[in-house]
């Protein structure tokens, strides 16, 4: 038998044909049980894959990131092998990818999992798992893999068959089931050892809600124990956090089914929580030299099919209307209004930077599957700002922009974020030297701030590069929040001009941005972060006064009305509860402080006062407390 070279780390030595990975890894004494997997040539493979040539080979270790993603695909198919020991062979299942942080698997069966279904399930994959059968590829011409899942009345599979263009398929067996399958896989069942699952939740075929609905099971697992048992208390945590859950609790918004799925109904607390925010956003703007605009919420086609929305995103718009025998629709974005602005007289180099700014609600069609509380919606509120500079001003209104996100952000206590570079996509337009050009400005400006970046490659808008800002929350979480994008397209599809110093007409660049993102998505990040108890500043109800019994409510009147004369957001609770009752409610409504009046806090004019997460602060004098409170509140202070 011939023999091929194969290269590990820096060391390289000659192996008979046919050898696998996890021989030549003995051979060199660098084998452990927490190596699953290989690379070859930078490809992932299975351990026991005969090798045929020259190459070189790393480990996978089952803690690394490909290692885990790994073990969670292993994992899918295993829970699948699970339901069909449970349910019978009559279940169709469908794919089983690994997810971050864990993996899912779609089924069709008549019958609904339930959370003890999950239990059985999991009891079952823990038998699969100690009887370790291997992980076993075989490689089939297209036609015996037809007949296979023929056999097993298997219709995914045999759709996904028929859409590879390969003469050949790759399948996986361990003990009785059998799966069309890329890999790679862990060696056998017995390697899967800390997982759990989490949730049942509808799925419709390949996204599409024209196919079949099915049921996904949502499970994790990690290479040990303590990290699965973090992970499992993280969900806790988030589960403790969720905006849907905390917006029904603190009456901040709900979602109402006769109003629409993602259409968002705002209660007066969210309300009163996205006042602040957006006064908060005026005055800032104003500070930096931004006009604000007010704009429709429906225009004529041809709009969007000028601006290039109607060809490259029109799946995500909603359909036109007729009106007076032409067509409209409900706006998706709102720059091709900030450009009739514009375009509204003729503009001269003196004039710029031109800096439009908007809170304007937009639509779009999002698929039912994908809405999600406050974060995936189909009407929301952009804080959208767009910018006409030159050439020459281009690179430092980037910075200016990325300076106005970061103070934006922090200030609302988001301390850490990650950012992201977004490169031209597959499908773009204008050219390549603009292209060029607008990712250079971009990179150039958050160096020059000195802040890091990652290069996101092909994320960015068909118009342009981006620069992403993604918030990470108390938990760790990353969130869609700030963006800035460079577009060459608008203004030379819409004719955007000014007259330059030289007396000609030239094309102004321009900017697309947002602060904050949309005002539902932040509001409901600032809700998980603050697991509803936002600061002082943000709160809803800042104050909220408790007498202890209707000898106090006189006095306990005077202090709410100095407080409300101050413009502090204060409740006064007269209920005819006992006073334990009145603070168990305010401290289950997040209210920052609560103050206590009894008879000595009216014999000497002052306040008991409480605060969140601090408790009891002690007597303090009216006006000492309100001065506290104005001052908290004017410098925006985080608890």
């Amino acid at each position: 038998m011939s023999e091929i070279k194969i290269k590990v780390k820096d060391n390289e030595k000659s192996f008979s044909q046919g050898i696998s990975p996890k021989e030549v890894f003995e051979s060199l004494n660098i084998f452990s049980r927490s190596i699953i997997a290989a690379k070859k040539d930078g490809k992932p493979i299975d351990l026991n894959t005969k090798l045929s040539e020259d190459c070189i080979l790393e480990p996978i270790n089952i803690g690394s990131e490909e290692g885990e993603e790994i073990l969670r695909h292993s994992a899918s198919h295993i829970m699948a092998q699970a339901v069909i020991h449970i349910f019978g062979k009559d279940v169709k299942y469908a794919i089983g990818p690994a997810i971050e942080n864990g993996f899912y698997y779609d089924f069709d069966l008549e019958h609904s999992f339930t959370p003890e279904d999950l239990e059985k399930i999991e009891a079952e994959m823990r038998k699969i798992v100690k009887e370790n059968y291997p992980f076993e590829r075989k490689v089939l011409p297209k036609e015996e893999a037809i007949k296979l899942f023929t056999e097993l009345n298997q219709p995914y599979k045999l759709e996904i068959i028929s859409e590879i263009p390969d003469d050949t398929v790759s399948i996986y067996t361990q003990g009785d089931f059998t799966d069309l399958c890329r890999g790679p896989h862990i060696p056998s069942t017995g390697y899967l050892k800390n997982f759990k699952l989490l949730s049942v939740a509808g799925a419709y075929w390949r996204g599409d809600e024209k196919n079949k609905m099915l049921q996904r099971i949502y499970g994790t697992a990690f290479a040990t124990k303590d990290e699965l048992k973090k992970y499992l208390h993280f969900l806790e945590e988030a589960k403790k956090r969720d905006h849907r859950k905390l917006g029904k609790e603190l009456d901040l918004f709900s979602i109402n089914e006769n109003v629409g799925p993602g259409l968002i109904l705002w209660h007066p607390k969210g309300a009163m929580v996205r006042k602040v925010i957006e006064d908060f956003w005026k005055d800032e703007h104003i500070k930096r030299g931004y006009q604000f605009l007010y704009t429709p919420h429906i225009a004529r086609v041809d709009l969007w099919k000028i601006s290039g929305h109607w060809d490259f995103y029109r799946e995500n718009m909603f359909s036109p209307m007729e009106v007076d025998k032409g067509l409209y629709m409900v706006k998706p974005m709102n720059c091709p209004f900030h450009i009739m602005v514009y375009k509204s007289k003729m503009r001269s180099y003196r004039d710029l930077p031109i800096r439009y700014a908007e809170l304007g609600t937009v639509y779009r069609y999002e698929k039912s599957g994908v809405l999600h509380g406050l974060l995936r919606v189909r009407g929301f509120t952009q804080d959208d700002a767009h910018l006409f500079v030159t050439e020459e001003q281009l690179e430092d209104e980037i910075i200016g922009v990325l300076d106005f996100t970061n103070y934006m952000i922090e200030t609302f206590g988001f301390d850490k974020y990650n950012i992201y570079l977004s490169t031209r996509p597959e499908k773009y337009v204008g050219s390549l030297e603009n292209w060029e050009l607008a990712t250079n400005a971009l990179k150039v400006a958050v160096e020059k701030l000195e802040l890091p970046y990652k290069i996101d490659p092909g994320e960015g808008v068909f118009y342009g590069p981006k620069i992403d800002v993604k918030l990470i929350d108390a938990l760790g979480r990353e969130w869609q929040g700030p963006t800035v994008q460079v577009d060459f397209n608008l203004p030379e599809r819409f004719d955007v001009t000014y007259i330059g110093k030289d007396g000609k007409e030239h094309r102004p660049i321009m900017l697309h941005r947002v602060v904050l993102g949309s005002m539902e998505r932040f509001f409901g990040t600032l809700i998980e972060q603050y697991a509803g108890a936002f600061p002082l500043w943000l709160a809803p109800v800042q104050v909220k006064i408790v007498p202890i019994s209707d000898a106090h409510k006189e006095y306990a009147k005077k202090v709410y009305d100095l407080l409300f004369e101050n413009r502090v957001r204060v409740e006064l609770d007269d209920r005819n509860e006992k006073m334990n009752a009145k603070i168990r409610d305010a401290e289950k409504e997040k209210v920052p402080y609560i103050l206590i009046i009894g008879d000595r806090e009216v014999s000497e004019n002052t306040v008991s006062v409480r605060k969140r997460r601090q408790g009891n602060l002690g007597a303090q004098s009216v006006r000492e407390f309100l001065n506290r409170v104005l001052t908290e509140i004017k410098e925006k202070t985080i608890d």
